[in-house]
């Protein structure tokens, strides 16, 4: 077992030998790993003040971004003011008022698996389609335009982008930052690292420059992240540098979660026409068959939603999110945690906990009916043995998009069970063991066949 490889592997089996909570050291930085959910309440939520930081990676922090990303940013003074500048559209309320398009991309998305995958006559991997309307929700953020095919070079390029910052900054695997005589010697990664920071800024550029030309002539501009960071860049004191990073960095954050969740569903959902046939029974009596769901209908969709939480329980796409650093010295229950320690949540561990979850390696959405709690919600429930999973972090540097993705998340698989059954290939098994990816988790290519449900499929989604 590769700790490089599958590091999410390795630290559960040894949570299995040494605990729920343990250290282990790679190079000169000393790792702690938390196996149980009190324990990450104990440490990252009541002592967040000690434990909220992030370590100065020198490939991720310092190279590519610069100082200038959200969630990997030690926790200072510039991380206050580029979390409060993104949070202003992440935010609960700002996020209702992207329904109506967030609903336009996810029938989009249906639109095209319904037309590609010539309505069920041939097999199609869905996996650019779910990348695609997560890209186009985040680029109306960030930009306030979109993408009008698979075949734009932006589709491309944008989730090259994000897939290379995933495999490049992996939590255990990049030795760069851990042995420092790597880092003033040439080497693989730091290349990467300074051809990434290249990439990042030649694709952002041209948006930013588009619209601050458009402002200058006093165009009409729709709101959108690069617009309020141009017109607030001398009150918030912004340089250049910030706006370009900050605007890319949420366009790989944004983009790489829920697309990747997204095609773990059509994966999954494939081998479990037990699980269809009961979200297909919810969803004909909450919609019937003459529209399409809507954000209206969320409340109202309670097994779509318990769908949506054991996709993500059984296929978090960050099985190693972003560590917390801890900038004091602590002691907690006789452990002494030293100033400098890099704080792992084993995620793995939690979400296949027997005690929590039982019978976890089963796909079984019944285990979240009940609650319908939002993923935040859940988040924020007193006793953490109770929350839904951990994909999004936890403590203060919780994932900002949380609200937004979550929308995206229940809406894509809303309209795909809606629209269609989702059929595995009888001579080409969907995988779900092989991951593509390094730090982050996305299946790897597979195809299945998406037939619509009836006739009147094609009549209401406009094709």
């Amino acid at each position: 077992m590769s700790l490089a490889k599958y590091p999410e592997l390795s630290l559960d089996r040894w949570a299995k030998t040494f605990g729920p909570i343990y250290t282990f050291t790679i190079g000169n930085q000393l790792f702690l790993v938390l196996s149980d959910p009190y324990m990450v309440k104990d440490i990252l939520v009541t002592n967040g003040a000690i434990f909220s930081s992030r370590k100065d990676m020198f490939v991720k922090v310092q190279t590519i971004l610069r100082y200038r990303g959200i969630t990997s940013t030690p926790y200072n003074e510039q991380w206050r003011k580029h979390r409060r500048l993104a949070n202003n559209l992440l935010v609960p309320h700002s996020v209702a008022t992207y329904s109506r398009w967030l609903e336009m991309e996810s029938n989009d998305m249906v639109q095209g698996l319904m037309r590609d995958g010539k309505a069920g006559a041939i097999s199609i991997d869905p996996r650019p389609y779910a990348s695609r309307v997560s890209l186009n929700a985040i680029l109306r953020l960030v930009y306030g335009t979109r993408t009008t095919s698979l075949d734009d070079p932006t589709v491309a390029e944008s989730l090259r982008i994000s897939r290379e910052l995933m495999n490049t900054t992996g939590s255990v695997s990049n030795l760069v930052d851990f042995f420092p005589i790597l880092q003033k010697l040439p080497n693989r990664m730091t290349t990467r690292g300074r051809n990434l920071h290249r990439d990042i800024l030649a694709f952002n550029r041209p948006y930013i420059a588009d619209i601050e030309a458009r402002l200058k002539r006093g165009e009409d501009v729709a709101d959108c992240l690069a617009k309020t960071l141009l017109l607030t860049r001398e009150e918030e004191q912004l340089d250049d540098l910030d706006i370009e990073i900050l605007c890319g960095a949420m366009l790989i954050g944004g983009v790489e979660t829920t697309a990747s969740v997204l095609q773990w569903f059509m994966a999954h959902i494939a081998g479990y026409p037990d699980v269809q046939a009961k979200a297909h029974a919810e969803l004909d009596n909450v919609c019937g068959r003459d529209r399409l769901p809507s954000v209206d209908d969320e409340q109202d969709l309670p097994y779509i939603r318990a769908i949506a939480k054991e996709v993500v329980r059984v296929h978090n796409p960050f099985w190693i999110g972003t560590p917390h650093y801890s900038t004091d010295d602590f002691s907690y229950h006789g452990y002494d945690i030293p100033k400098g320690t890099v704080i792992i949540v084993n995620s793995w561990a939690m979400h296949f906990d027997p005690v929590r979850h039982p019978d976890p390696y089963t796909f079984k959405p019944e285990r979240y009916l009940g609650d319908n709690l939002t993923f935040a919600e859940s988040a924020r429930l007193a006793d953490p043995l109770h929350r839904d999973q951990w994909a999004f972090g936890a403590g203060r540097r919780m994932c900002p998009g949380m609200a937004l993705a979550e929308r995206q998340i229940l809406l894509g698989i809303a309209y795909i069970l809606w629209a269609f059954d989702v059929e595995t290939i009888p001579d080409d098994p969907v995988d779900l063991r092989e991951y593509d990816g390094v730090a982050g988790r996305s299946p790897a290519p597979f195809r299945v066949r998406m037939t619509p449900r009836n006739e009147d499929v094609a009549r209401i989604l406009d094709i």
